[in-house]
């Protein structure tokens, strides 16, 4: 039981952006401008969870997924000239691939301390197996997101395991919302952002947008754009029967016109600062799902396998990405777009002000999509077979 059901669908939304606006107004704190205030919410979402404020499940967050997320990709996109992008994204490409490594790596040294097989109470699947897919599930996931998960889950046959699944599904939506968080907070660390070159693009762009006279009009615009942009993208989606590519669609589209017709897409004053406001309700609801309770009740020891899985993709990702030269920034929104998708990437790289970051986080994101399943697939036969 909670103080909002789960039916009172306008309760649940004006808590989410109830909780998105208090996000807003501790951002201008001075703890909170350390913070930021997509942590805050996250954290303040967390917390209302799982003290009974606001349940763990509703229809509500179910529209925000549906509805929200879509829209908000257009929004972030309508000022992506490729033209003037291509740098940004071979670089992204580069952390991505750098942030699956870690990802990989995590997933072996997690399995290799680990006796997992304690995980296998089911009589009809082999405990061997069962802890090769649990290494597939969880290495697809922080490789693509949740899309990867549901995916490994059928593969694997975890799934047909109820109590298992949900245990499972609760570790990795508290603790992909944690990392979000920690994502969030790395760039206010001194110590760890001098280590790094220097990253101004966002910077420079976030000065250029500060004077687009934002109007009922330009509003009303963006958002008939934006969800036009989706209807169609949904409309391709359907026709060639590739469920799987929507968001790649749907980018492709706004990518197609931000380049082609650039003066057009410019005068959507507004949007991006609509899109910025609506990803912290996203981060919201998220974050809600952040079962503790059920996690830690039913397996904890998958809370020291995502745990142990963290902290080595961190440490690689940080690592691996200096050597390279990669900027703080690129290397946190292509962790982001591995670990949590699509959806999420061009999220935070918008409230942290990295306008450069918003397009080639959404790519990558995209390119988990299939390279989460294929990794996660080939872990689970590799291990199943030794």
């Amino acid at each position: 039981m909670t103080l909002i059901s789960p039916e009172n669908n306008l309760a649940v939304m004006a808590a989410l952006f109830v909780i998105a606006g208090v996000a807003f107004l501790a951002e201008k704190t001075r703890i909170g401008a350390h913070v930021t205030g997509a942590v805050i919410a996250i954290l303040a979402a967390i917390a209302a969870s799982n003290l009974g404020l606001i349940p763990h499940a509703a229809p509500a967050y179910d529209f925000v997924f549906s509805y929200f997320v879509p829209v908000l990709i257009p929004m972030f996109l309508f000022k992506a000239n490729l033209r003037h992008m291509l740098f940004e994204t071979t670089r992204m490409t580069a952390a991505f691939l750098i942030a699956s490594l870690g990802t990989v790596i995590g997933v072996v040294l997690a399995v290799s301390l680990l006796d997992l097989s304690a995980l296998a109470p089911a009589a009809d699947i082999d405990p061997a197996v069962r802890e090769a897919g649990i290494a597939g599930l969880f290495a697809s996931t922080y490789i693509g997101g949740s899309v990867n998960y549901a995916a490994l889950g059928e593969i694997t046959g975890l799934r047909t395991d109820a109590s298992f699944f949900s245990a499972a599904t609760a570790t990795d939506n508290l603790f992909s919302a944690v990392f979000l968080g920690v994502l969030a907070l790395l760039p206010g660390w001194n110590w760890l952002a001098r280590r790094f070159s220097k990253h101004e693009h966002g910077e420079r762009q976030t000065e250029k947008t500060d004077h687009d006279p934002i109007t009922a009009m330009s509003l009303t615009l963006a958002i008939a754009a934006a969800i036009s942009f989706v209807a169609v993208g949904d409309a391709i989606t359907a026709a060639l029967e590739t469920p799987s590519l929507r968001y790649a669609i749907i980018t492709s589209l706004v990518l197609v016109a931000a380049t082609a017709f650039p003066r057009w897409m410019d005068k959507l004053y507004g949007a991006f600062e609509l899109g910025v406001a609506l990803a912290f309700v996203f981060f919201a609801a998220i974050a809600a799902g952040a079962d503790i309770f059920a996690m830690v009740s039913i397996a904890p020891l998958l809370i020291v396998v995502v745990v142990i899985l963290l902290s080595v993709h961190l440490v690689v990702l940080l690592g691996v990405g200096q050597l390279f030269r990669l900027t703080l920034p690129e290397l946190i929104i292509a962790s982001n777009a591995a670990v949590l998708g699509a959806t999420t990437a061009p999220a935070l790289a918008a409230a942290r002000g990295w306008h450069d970051l918003v397009t080639p986080g959404v790519l990558v994101g995209v390119l988990g999509y299939a390279l989460g399943t294929f990794v996660g697939t080939a872990m689970f036969h590799l291990l199943a077979l030794i």
